[in-house]
């Protein structure tokens, strides 16, 4: 467990110094090209998720999301005594990768973001990206995929383009990325509804998921 724990903390925190600092350098060398600072952020966070994946994997299953936890206790593919250690850790790593990425580009530590992201669009866009790669894990979990950490970095990358969220899927994700006024913040005010609708994704992803593992009758 304890090893399990250390993976889940360091890999979030890895995570969203990626995520937040990519989204800094990015916007910085961009030149006001807002597409061009997306590109650089959504390539950047895809790489850095699937060397966590594939590192961490192993010790801990490289969660690194709440409603992934949630979603693999569920099914019985995670140990239920892991679930709120995990879900613990996740919050506190992805904040202290936060922080990290703050150190590293000389801006305050503390901070809380004024960017807002609201209305049906955003959270219609957060339930859709949870609901894909929720449903991806499930389903690559179940049939031992050797290919879901790619799958798993790849789908981020794309869902950064294909949602009006820009795919935040992940609520310690969500509440980290309310504590950094740069170009991955999101307002703490509308963090709640994000991690609601993440939340229904997940549901949704765990309900849909036993109909596809059934094996086709002769």
């Amino acid at each position: 467990m304890r090893a399990a724990l250390v993976a889940e903390a360091v890999g979030s925190a890895l995570l969203l110094a990626g995520v937040v600092g990519s989204g800094i350098m990015a916007e910085r060398l961009s030149g006001g090209n807002t597409a061009l600072a997306l590109l650089a952020n959504a390539i950047a966070t895809g790489g850095v998720l699937y060397a966590l994946i594939v590192m961490f994997g192993p010790v801990s299953g490289a969660h690194f999301n709440p409603v992934v936890t949630l979603a693999l206790t569920r099914r019985g593919d995670s140990a239920p005594s892991r679930a709120i250690p995990f879900l613990a850790v996740q919050f506190v790593g992805a904040v202290l990768g936060v922080w990290l990425a703050h150190l590293m580009f000389d801006l305050p530590i503390l901070q809380a973001s004024t960017k807002v992201r609201t209305g049906i669009g955003q959270w219609t866009a957060e339930a859709t990206a949870t609901f894909g790669l929720v449903l991806l894990i499930l389903i690559g979990v179940r049939r031992k995929l050797a290919a879901l950490p790619a799958a798993v970095a790849v789908y981020i990358v794309g869902a950064y383009w294909f949602t009006a969220s820009t795919s935040f899927a992940n609520p310690a994700v969500t509440v980290a990325r309310a504590l950094s006024n740069t170009f991955a913040g999101i307002a703490p005010g509308d963090a709640p509804a994000f991690i609601l609708a993440q939340t229904i994704g997940g549901l949704l992803a765990l309900l849909l998921a036993p109909m596809l593992d059934e094996k086709p009758t002769a």
